[in-house]
């Protein structure tokens, strides 16, 4: 801590707070090298937030406080840093402190945030924090491949009033994404929605998820296609008005086109299928061919649900079992998919889409 944010927070309260002491002074002990100096016990520096002030200080290699000193010992050995900035959003555009946090940028340290509101540069959520520095941690065996996902329900009109749609609330979809970009990647999510760590592309309906998908396939290279929303099969024909209620009503299903045969037999992409049913693991046995080397064949009941159990499945009679909660299936589905698919990394910047 540095002595201005003493007084902010009392020390004692971030030691009770995470069991470990709170270092406000550089001792005899020399607590940053033994931290962040080689050989040291530290594996990520983490300063959130951090001020314009020690941003720059940071960046100019001063290090007057145990935090800008930490940092310097950090960056010179180089280990993964990642700061938090936030301050008023006049400072925050100072050209100054902008060019400080290129320079940081350029050196590879990582930049959560802020959060441009009310006219202050806030820090970012945690959860971007936590999940940026996830990411810096895990190797990035991912690293510069763009991962396209689709994810959670389609919402078919039947009336000016009723929709058409599934139990699905796009856990795994999330859970995936998540992974995904805490292994390196670049990320896009098409849905309904919008996840933190990636590019997030509206589509509420089947059609418009097709097209968003095809459009991205063609214009922004697609490494690994992850096939996890619960897509409309059928198209209902829309009633004008409302349907009055009180009388038995038919209604007309159209097929709609398949957006995972696109992805494979126009933009031939690696592609991650999900089969849902009873006969799901038959079923998704038949659908392994070029492109589509991993499927997963899950049971209807976990749709909408926090845990699931799937059974993957690939070429060569290759087939285990994962269950437990979406984020540990998805860490699961990606290791596999590292297996089969054989990515190696490529050259890309450290990123934060969405924001």
């Amino acid at each position: 801590m540095s002595r201005a944010a003493t007084g902010i927070i009392h020390p004692d309260a971030l030691t009770y707070a995470t069991g470990r002491p709170a270092i406000t002074a550089i001792t005899g002990m020399i607590e940053h090298v033994t931290s962040c100096g080689e050989g040291g016990t530290a594996d990520l520096l983490l300063i959130a937030p951090a001020t314009a002030n020690t941003l720059c200080k940071i960046a100019a290699g001063v290090d007057d406080t145990p935090v800008t000193t930490f940092a310097t010992t950090a960056i010179g050995r180089g280990m993964p840093v990642v700061v938090a900035p936030a301050m008023h959003e006049s400072m925050y555009r100072h050209p100054g402190v902008a060019g400080c946090l290129s320079t940081l940028q350029g050196w590879g340290i990582v930049v959560a945030g802020p959060r441009i509101e009310e006219g202050k540069a806030k820090i970012a959520g945690i959860s971007e924090i936590v999940l940026l520095c996830e990411r810096e941690l895990m190797g990035k065996p991912l690293l510069g491949r763009h991962v396209l996902i689709t994810s959670g329900p389609c919402r078919e009109k039947v009336d000016d009033v009723r929709i058409l749609t599934t139990r699905s609330r796009g856990l795994m979809g999330r859970a995936l994404a998540m992974q995904a970009f805490r292994l390196g990647a670049r990320v896009t999510v098409v849905h309904g929605d919008r996840f933190v760590g990636a590019e997030n592309v509206h589509a509420a309906d089947a059609r418009t998820m097709h097209k968003e998908v095809c459009r991205i396939c063609a214009d922004d290279p697609v490494d690994l296609f992850i096939s996890a929303a619960a897509v409309s099969d059928f198209l209902p024909e829309p009633m004008a008005g409302k349907i009055p209620s009180g009388r038995p009503v038919t209604l007309t299903l159209n097929p709609l086109p398949k957006i995972i045969d696109d992805v494979v037999d126009r933009f031939h992409v690696p592609t991650i299928a999900f089969k849902l049913g009873d006969d799901a693991v038959a079923r998704g046995k038949a659908m392994l061919r070029d492109s589509i080397g991993l499927v997963v064949a899950n049971d209807p009941r976990a749709m909408g649900e926090r845990d699931t159990s799937v059974t993957l499945l690939g070429e060569g009679g290759f087939m285990r079992e994962a269950s437990g909660s979406k984020e540990a299936v998805a860490a699961e589905i990606l290791d596999c998919a590292l297996d089969i698919f054989q990515f190696s990394k490529k050259e890309a910047k450290t990123s934060f889409p969405g924001r």
